[in-house]
C-alpha cells in the first residue's frame, strides 16, 4: 500500500513495507522468447525453470513472480509446469502499432533469495488485418482536354499489420483510359497514381467507374477496394504544386493547444476558378487527424490537443491541396516531438521489511524498489540518494532496480526506529525528483542484563518488628523492551541457625520489596547480609546482584 504527499519541490511517496528475505542475488542475461499474436489464454511461450536452471517445481517454492511497471500483464507463470504462458489474447497492432519488431521487457523476481532476471518476449506479427481505405469511394474530377501521361495521386490504403503481412501491391480493373502506377516514397509506403493512357472525351463518356484494389502478402492473401468515379470536364490541366515537396517541423511537448506551428502553401498555375486552392487533412484511422487542425483557406496547421513525447515522438500528417475543378496534390508534413522534463521519477516498491533485528549483520536487505522516468535521454536518467549518517546504503542492480541495505550492526537502544527516505532525481534542467519514505522498526534482542543502582544496600530494623515489615526496596532497570524488559527478584537462599532464610524474610518478585516474616530478636541477631538476584525475561535470561 502506498500513499502520496505532496511536497513544494518534489512528491512524497510513503510507502508500508511487505515482508522481505534477508539475502539477495543478482540475475545475469536475459531470456528471449517470441510469440505469436492474437493465440488462446494460457499457450505456451517458454521453459522459464529450465532457462534458469530450476527443476519446475522450485518456481513456487521460490515465490516467483512476474515483476512490469503499470502496463497490464500480457503473460502469466505456471509453477506446476515451469513455463511462461500467455495470460489473454495478445493483438501486436494495439500493443506496437506497425513498429518493425514488438517487444515486450519485464522481470521475473525469485522471492527467496530477491533475484530479478530479464525477460524479453517478441510478438510476431500474423496476417489479422486487411488493406484499408480511408474513402471506399472516391470522386475524381479531370478535363477533357488533360494529354496522356497525367498522373493523378490517389489516396492510399493502410494496413495494421508488418512485413509481409501488410500492403504489398495494387492493382487496378482493366479499362481503356487509365492505367496504375505505384511509387515508394522515402517512408517505405507505396503511393498509387492513376496514370491517364488515353485522351478523354466528355461527349463520348461523361463518367468512367474504376475499382482500386489494395493486397496484403500474407496467406492467405487479404485485400481492400476503393470505387473511384471519375467525372470529365472541361478545362482544367493544372494541379496545384506546394511550395515544399515535405515539410519538417519541430516543436516542445509542452507547447499551448491552439498554437500555429506551420502553414503550407500550394499554388496553381491555372486563373479564376481553376486556380482556387483550398487545403484538406487526409483523414486515417487513429492517426494524427485529432491532433492537428487545418485550416482551409489559409493552410495554417493548428494544436488542437496536448501533445505527449511519450505517447508519441513525431507525428505525419496528410495533407491535400485541391483547385476549384477537383484536381489535387497531396504531400506530407512531419512534425517531430521534442521532450521536455515533465515526468519525476515514480518508485515501484518490489518488497520492503518492516522490521529488522538488531543484531541483523550488515548487508541485511530491507527493501528492493525499481524507479522509472516516463521522460528520454538525459531528463530520464534517475540517481537515487540516501540522506548522510544514516546505518543504510543503496546498491543499484539491473534495469533500474535498486536494495536498501544496512552498512553497520543497529542498536535498538540507542534509535528503536528509522524514517528512511529515499529521493529518486531525475537529469533534467530543471530536474525532478520523488521522495520515497520507508518506515523501519529495529526489533529488540535481549542484549543488556538488569542494573542496580548501587552494588549494596543498608537497611535497619528494630528488634520485635512486627510479622510483615517492610525492610527495604531494591529496584533493578533493563534498558530492552517487552519481555527481555521485565524484571523478577529473588533472594539466596541458605539457613540461619539451623533455619532457612526464606523462613524469616521474604521478597516480592515483582516490586523488589523485602519483608520480614517473623520477629527478630537483636540478642540472636544482629545483622542480616542477603543477595537479592534481578532476573530479565528474556531468552536466554540476563540476571544481575545486589548485596
Amino acid at each position: 500500500m502506498a500513499v502520496l504527499q505532496k511536497l513544494p519541490q518534489c512528491r512524497r511517496l510513503v510507502l508500508l513495507c511487505l515482508p522481505l528475505a534477508a539475502l539477495w542475488d543478482v540475475g545475469v542475461g536475459q531470456m528471449r522468447y517470441s510469440v505469436p499474436e492474437e493465440i488462446d489464454k494460457g499457450s505456451f511461450v517458454g521453459n522459464i525453470a529450465k532457462d534458469l536452471g530450476l527443476q519446475p517445481g522450485e518456481l513456487a517454492e521460490r515465490g516467483a513472480r512476474i515483476v512490469s511497471r503499470g502496463r497490464a500483464q500480457l503473460f502469466a507463470l505456471n509453477p506446476p509446469g515451469g513455463s511462461l504462458v500467455t495470460a489473454g489474447r495478445i493483438d501486436r497492432e494495439e500493443l506496437c502499432a506497425q513498429s518493425t519488431r514488438c517487444l515486450v521487457n519485464f522481470n521475473i523476481l525469485l522471492e527467496d533469495k530477491l533475484n530479478i532476471y530479464s525477460v524479453e518476449v517478441e510478438i510476431t506479427d500474423i496476417n489479422d488485418n486487411a488493406p484499408l481505405f480511408g474513402a471506399e469511394e472516391l470522386e475524381l474530377k479531370i478535363s477533357e482536354i488533360t494529354m496522356p501521361g497525367f498522373r493523378i495521386p490517389l489516396k492510399r490504403a493502410h494496413d495494421a499489420d508488418v512485413g509481409e503481412n501488410t500492403l504489398q501491391k495494387y492493382e487496378l480493373n482493366p479499362n481503356d483510359h487509365f492505367s496504375l502506377d505505384v511509387r515508394s516514397g522515402v517512408d517505405g509506403n507505396k503511393y498509387p497514381e492513376l496514370v491517364l493512357q488515353r485522351a478523354l472525351d466528355r461527349e463520348e463518356e461523361a463518367v468512367h467507374h474504376l475499382v482500386l484494389m489494395a493486397l496484403d502478402g500474407g496467406d492467405p492473401v487479404r485485400s481492400g477496394i476503393s470505387r473511384i468515379r471519375v467525372v470529365v470536364q472541361d478545362g482544367n490541366d493544372n494541379a496545384p504544386v506546394f511550395t515544399q515537396p515535405e515539410y519538417r517541423v519541430s516543436v516542445p511537448e509542452n507547447i499551448p493547444v491552439g498554437t500555429r506551428i506551420l502553414t503550407v502553401t500550394a499554388t496553381d498555375a491555372d486563373e479564376g476558378y481553376n486556380a482556387q486552392v483550398a487545403y484538406f487533412l487526409e483523414k486515417n484511422p487513429g492517426e494524427s487527424s485529432e491532433v492537428f487542425e487545418l485550416t482551409s483557406t489559409s493552410g495554417d496547421i493548428t494544436i488542437i490537443k496536448s501533445l505527449d513525447y511519450e505517447d508519441a515522438e513525431f507525428h505525419e500528417i496528410d495533407i491535400e491541396a485541391r483547385d476549384g475543378p477537383g484536381l489535387l496534390t497531396r504531400m506530407k508534413v512531419i512534425v517531430t516531438v521534442l521532450d521536455v522534463n515533465d515526468n519525476a521519477p515514480e518508485f515501484y516498491m518490489t518488497s520492503a521489511t518492516s522490521s529488522v533485528s538488531e543484531d541483523s549483520p550488515p548487508g541485511t536487505i530491507i527493501a528492493l524498489f525499481n524507479v522509472h522516468d516516463r521522460d528520454s535521454g538525459q531528463n530520464a536518467f534517475v540517481m537515487c540518494s540516501l540522506p548522510e549518517n544514516l546505518p543504510f546504503k543503496l546498491e543499484r542492480s539491473v534495469d533500474n532496480y535498486y536494495r536498501l541495505v544496512t552498512t553497520s550492526a543497529l542498536d535498538r537502544e540507542q534509535f528503536s526506529s528509522y524514517n528512511i527516505t529515499v529521493t529518486a532525481k531525475d537529469g533534467g534542467n530543471p530536474s525532478l525528483c520523488t521522495d520515497a519514505h520507508i518506515l523501519l522498526q529495529v526489533a529488540d534482542i535481549n542484549d543488556n542484563p538488569p542494573t542496580f543502582p548501587y552494588t549494596s544496600y543498608s537497611a535497619y530494623i528494630p528488634e520485635n518488628n512486627p510479622r510483615g515489615a517492610s525492610i527495604i526496596s531494591v529496584r533493578a532497570h533493563d534498558p530492552d523492551s517487552d519481555g527481555n524488559a521485565h524484571i523478577t527478584y529473588s533472594l539466596t537462599e541458605y539457613t540461619l541457625q539451623g533455619v532457612p532464610l526464606s523462613s524469616y524474610i521474604s521478597i516480592n518478585t515483582d516490586t523488589g520489596v523485602l519483608y520480614a516474616l517473623s520477629p527478630f530478636d537483636y540478642e540472636q541477631f544482629r545483622d542480616l547480609q542477603l543477595w537479592v538476584t534481578a532476573r530479565d525475561s528474556g531468552i536466554p535470561p540476563l540476571i544481575a546482584m545486589c548485596l
